[in-house]
């Protein structure tokens, strides 16, 4: 069954989010050493901003490989599960029925 749209927008939300902790919780333990001043200090403020760039530099990096590799992916897997189930993708035909039937 395919989750619909609302659902969809509701998982990358909380992709989107998880994502955006991580990145936080990693930038802030780099990068923030001292915790007796609330604002960040400049090194600090430069190092949590070239980490952050890092990081959604390299995940925008993992999702174009990920678009690009995608639709191979799907169609393999496609092909594997019509192989299984015994369909001829050239035909649309049951590979199963055809074997079975009396000679």
């Amino acid at each position: 069954m395919e989750p619909s749209a609302e659902q969809q927008q509701l998982r990358s939300l909380r992709d989107f989010l998880l994502l955006y902790n991580r990145m936080t919780e990693l930038c802030f333990a780099r990068c923030v050493a001292d915790m007796d001043c609330r604002p960040l200090t400049h090194p600090e403020d430069s190092c949590v901003e070239r980490c952050a760039v890092k990081l959604v530099r390299a995940n925008h990096s993992l999702m174009r490989a990920y678009v690009r590799l995608m639709p191979a992916l799907v169609q393999r897997r496609a092909a594997d599960l019509e192989a299984a189930a015994g369909i001829d993708t050239g035909t649309g035909t049951d590979t199963n029925v055809l074997q079975r039937a009396p000679q």
